[in-house]
């Protein structure tokens, strides 16, 4: 087999496929696909024509994906017209089967993927969302784990490091998204750290019960979002803090740090002003440093730029955040925050509009255009 004969056609198939419409991460995917079967297929029948047979294997794999997303959508539109499940065991194998779906044949990007859908409940745009990718890219990644899967016996269990990923982004999901499971993954984590001694499991419980103790403050009775500066910081759940923080103090001490216990740390620092005005940017700051290292997350360099902004003011933001890729999530919005802290309103209202065009969310997409609104009050004034 050829290997430098597949690589240099692989860009001249890949611009046909999209030549002909199709989506350029789908047909990626369908060229890696036709890729893999010539190399089964062509050491005992080369074919005459090899960018041909790559074109024509590669766009009958996109059509089957085409048609396998289009059956998922279908089957997913249908889950709300289901009946309501009958009465569970008393028996709680949820924690057991987030296991096994982490299972070692996976990747742990791919484990996780197939865990949100299966157990997680969440659907494949709610996934693709999270992880920053197309629909059909994510569609893709799960039907491939369920194929890698399903010829192997789930009697092996994945690692903790996946399963915290999983029950990790189930909780942003609930705590941010369409559908509420912030409450079943602190319960899950609850389970885990009571069954396995680790600092990241305790870091994650941490993480989880310091961000869930200011959901009372976070929205208004209209639904609007307030921002953190702007909460009612008497409606925090204190009990809660205090667990959190004990739990964060415990692991820490452990001299073991992981991504979890480091954002906990700063939301402890968050929940731990009494006003906004108190918190302690510069020490957030320090903990987003040790994340960006942990991690390298562009979310994560994000949200130090934030933080950047507010310790050493917002130039120095700006700095941090010209090292980003501006088409990145929620770019516009920070870019928005740090302009209007630096005094530039007309761009500030501007970055709001657009930041709100792209709003993951109909909360978000809302508190944003009311910035931008209020700036514009501003400007006509």
């Amino acid at each position: 087999m050829d290997e430098v004969l597949l690589r240099s056609l692989t860009p001249g198939v890949l611009a046909v496929m999209v030549a002909r419409g199709a989506d350029f991460a789908a047909a990626e995917d369908a060229v890696q696909d036709a890729l893999v079967e010539a190399v089964r297929v062509w050491p005992a029948d080369p074919p005459r024509d090899a960018k041909g047979w790559l074109v024509t294997v590669a766009w009958r794999r996109y059509l089957d994906a085409v048609r396998a997303d289009a059956a998922r959508r279908r089957r997913e539109d249908r889950v709300d017209q289901e009946p309501a499940p009958a009465p569970s065991p008393a028996v709680d194998d949820t924690l057991q089967l987030y296991f096994l779906c982490a299972h070692p044949s996976l990747t742990p990007s791919s484990a996780v993927a197939l865990t949100l859908r299966a157990v997680g409940g969440l659907t494949t745009r709610q996934i693709a969302r999270a992880y920053l990718v197309p629909e059909a890219t994510m569609a893709q990644r799960i039907s491939r784990a369920k194929r890698t899967v399903s010829g192997v016996r789930l009697d092996r269990p994945g690692d903790v490091a996946t399963v915290l990923r999983v029950l990790y982004l189930i909780f942003n999901e609930g705590y941010g998204g369409d559908v509420d499971l912030a409450a079943e993954a602190i319960r899950l984590t609850r389970q885990l750290a009571a069954g396995i001694d680790h600092p990241e499991v305790a870091g994650l419980l941490a993480l989880m019960l310091l961000h869930h103790a200011r959901r009372p403050a976070r929205t208004r009775p209209d639904g609007s979002l307030v921002p953190l500066a702007e909460q009612d910081r008497g409606r925090w759940d204190t009990k809660a803090i205090a667990e959190g923080i004990t739990i964060l103090q415990a692991a820490l001490s452990r001299d073991r740090l992981g991504e979890f216990q480091a954002q906990a740390a700063v939301a402890a620092l968050h929940a731990d002003a009494q006003r906004a005005q108190d918190t302690d940017w510069v020490q957030i700051v320090e903990w987003y440093d040790e994340l960006v290292r942990l991690t390298d997350s562009p979310v994560v360099r994000l949200n130090r730029a934030v933080a950047v902004g507010e310790a050493d003011g917002p130039r120095a933001g700006f700095a941090a955040l010209a090292e980003l890729d501006a088409s990145l999530p929620r770019h516009s919005a920070v870019s928005a925050y740090l302009h209007e802290r630096d005094g530039d309103v007309v761009t500030a209202a501007r970055l709001y509009a657009e930041a709100a065009h792209k709003a993951p969310n109909l909360a978000e997409r809302d508190h944003l255009t009311r910035q931008a609104a209020r700036l514009n009050s501003r400007i006509r004034g």
